[in-house]
């Protein structure tokens, strides 16, 4: 974007296109807080997908934004008092944009079962089984795709998680349950694959594109907004469902791969708006002090 901004290269070639293998610390050097604004500024709008196209992707969210402000914090403080190749840091006040905390979307106890039951066809066992981690483990699909026949030992499976972070779930009777359901039906898969646990009809890995699409299958069979939900969601469910019937937030850290447990903390927002729509709904909430009690208080406040 840099070049283009520059004129060093044409205007109407693809920002995906343009060569970087040409950049060195001289070109680095003339980098500005304003070059640094301009570009997290076309980062946030919306930019055709392709040259010519009237296809837009949209801008990126704020959580997404921030983290490029995070890389390019570290890349020029790495430049600046590591390598001591730049006098001064020029994005050294670049401020992250603002983030909008937004409540996980997540199915409620009832929208669960509901799914579960919707579950049917050839691969009706390996389908049931892939839901059921997600709605009791709370795996990330990627999590899920790379769990290994290997990976597990009685009522536990270890989970490589983000960073390639291991960490051991426990397996609940649900689990226990639709695993046992799903091993005498799984595909003989290709030797490349033989110890990958789930296993696609061309037998191989199942991958996070057949996940993503076998989950909004089954979600449309249950009458469940496709829009709304996705595989990803299945993971706020769980979580949510835990913490509200009382798994304490370490404990939720843990179990979902949290490096951070200000990421789990949003699990408690999910709780308090809970806990204020049952104050709401209470028979007595709309029962307000008569006339005769504000007059009251009225005379006995001038006695």
């Amino acid at each position: 974007m840099l070049k283009h901004n520059k004129g060093l290269v044409p205007k109407d070639l693809p920002l995906d296109q343009i060569p970087i293998e040409d950049i060195d610390i001289d070109f680095l050097r003339d980098v500005t807080l304003s070059d640094a604004y301009d570009y997290l500024e076309y980062m946030s709008g919306e930019r055709p997908t392709q040259q010519n196209s009237t296809a837009t992707d949209f801008g990126l969210s704020g959580t997404s934004r921030a983290r490029k402000v995070s890389a390019i914090r570290a890349f020029f403080r790495y430049l600046t008092d590591k390598r001591h190749l730049l006098d001064s840091n020029p994005v050294s006040n670049l401020e992250s944009p603002t983030i909008r905390k937004t409540l996980p979307v997540y199915l409620t106890t009832d929208d669960s079962v509901r799914l579960l039951e919707a579950v049917q066809g050839e691969y009706a066992e390996r389908d049931y089984c892939i839901l059921t981690f997600f709605l009791n483990c709370g795996l990330r699909v990627s999590e899920l795709v790379g769990l290994n026949l290997t990976d597990f030992q009685g009522d536990t499976v270890r989970v490589l998680g983000k960073g390639n972070k291991e960490r051991t779930v426990y397996l609940n009777q649900a689990c226990k349950a639709a695993l046992e359901q799903y091993l005498p039906k799984r595909i003989t898969p290709h030797e490349k694959d033989k110890n990958a646990l789930f296993i696609s009809r061309n037998r191989n890995r199942i991958n996070v594109q057949t996940v993503k699409w076998l989950v909004k299958k089954h979600l449309g069979q249950a009458g469940l907004d496709t829009q709304k939900y996705s595989a990803h969601k299945l993971r706020h469910t769980a979580a949510t469902l835990m913490y509200q019937n009382g798994v304490d937030i370490r404990t939720l850290q843990n179990i979902l791969g949290h490096t951070s447990v200000n990421t789990t903390m949003i699990y408690t927002h999910i709780e308090d708006s809970s806990l204020r729509e049952a104050a709401a709904k209470n028979p007595l909430a709309s029962v307000k002090p008569s006339r005769k009690q504000e007059t009251d208080k009225e005379e006995g406040s001038t006695g």
